[in-house]
């Protein structure tokens, strides 16, 4: 079953615990974390947590609880829940005091839900997903994990309304990332992927595609690229928890390579699977 957790009690998902004045529910003042569970193991959670600290500092946010509670708390969760494969949703914000710009001297809330895994359908492995380009709107600051999620959710119902899982963003004239995802191009054997600036997330199956390519020996760049060139790759994906390695199969109408997952972006979804996904669950 899905079950919540809210600043020390494990409540039920539909209970009303949210006060007006939260600041996260006002001003978005919070950051957060999604983590994948695969028969009950967490995947890369110690990646996740690490992030989620770096996203505190970001904003000047003093975590609840420390890392260990935190990981204490994910892990009774998944037990009270049930669920083998789901995932949780961890947010923090900057607490519950009267509406007011500046930092409260409050504490800091704790929310999290553990329910059941998005499905993505199987034939978006087996054929890729249509893309569009987008301009990136978003704030100045998207390496930070922050509840201000507006222009990626405007940008993702944009996709959808066209059609497509997924709007690729761009700024600058060059490719940033997904409203959800990173994005990796792959041309002449070499994959490409922007590299990391304040400009994008840094996203853990982002890194862990990475290090599988370098466990396998094949060659990356982390370089700026256009969308021209992402249109003209051999191959194209995206990242993230959610969907682990998901092909592109066009951009804006124009197909990538042959329009099909291309050899070394299964071979990395096959090598992140070994590496991470088996070797969690199997711990």
């Amino acid at each position: 079953m899905s079950i919540g957790f809210f600043n020390g009690e494990f409540i039920d998902i539909y209970k009303a615990v949210i006060p007006i004045e939260e600041r996260g529910h006002q001003f978005g003042d919070g950051i957060y974390e999604v983590i994948k569970i695969i028969d009950s193991k967490p995947i890369l959670l110690d990646e996740h947590l690490i992030r989620l600290e770096n996203s505190a500092s970001s904003i000047l946010l003093e975590l609840p609880y420390t890392i260990i509670e935190i990981k204490g708390i994910i892990m009774e969760g998944i037990h009270q829940s049930g669920l083998k494969n789901a995932e949780v949703y961890v947010q923090i914000t900057r607490g519950v005091s009267p509406r007011n710009h500046l930092f409260p001297d409050v504490s800091a809330s704790f929310t999290m839900t553990v329910k059941p895994s998005k499905e993505i359908p199987a034939q978006y492995y087996l054929q890729g997903i249509s893309t569009i380009t987008l301009r990136d709107e978003r704030w100045a600051n998207c390496h930070v994990k922050s509840l201000n999620l507006l222009p990626n959710v405007m940008a993702k119902q944009i996709a959808a309304n066209s059609g497509s899982f997924e709007a690729i963003q761009v700024r600058d004239g060059k490719v940033t990332e997904g409203s959800s995802t990173n994005v990796f191009a792959v041309n002449n054997g070499i994959i490409y992927t922007t590299p990391l600036t304040s400009n994008i997330l840094p996203g853990i199956t982002r890194q862990a595609i990475l290090q599988a390519a370098k466990y396998t020996q094949m060659k990356y760049l982390e370089e700026n690229f256009t969308p021209e060139f992402l249109k003209e790759a051999d191959e194209a994906f995206l990242t993230s928890t959610s969907v682990d390695i998901l092909p592109i199969r066009s951009v804006d109408g124009k197909l990538i390579g042959n329009g099909n997952p291309g050899r070394i972006t299964l071979e990395l979804h096959q090598a992140f699977q070994r590496l991470y996904v088996t070797r969690e669950v199997n711990k």
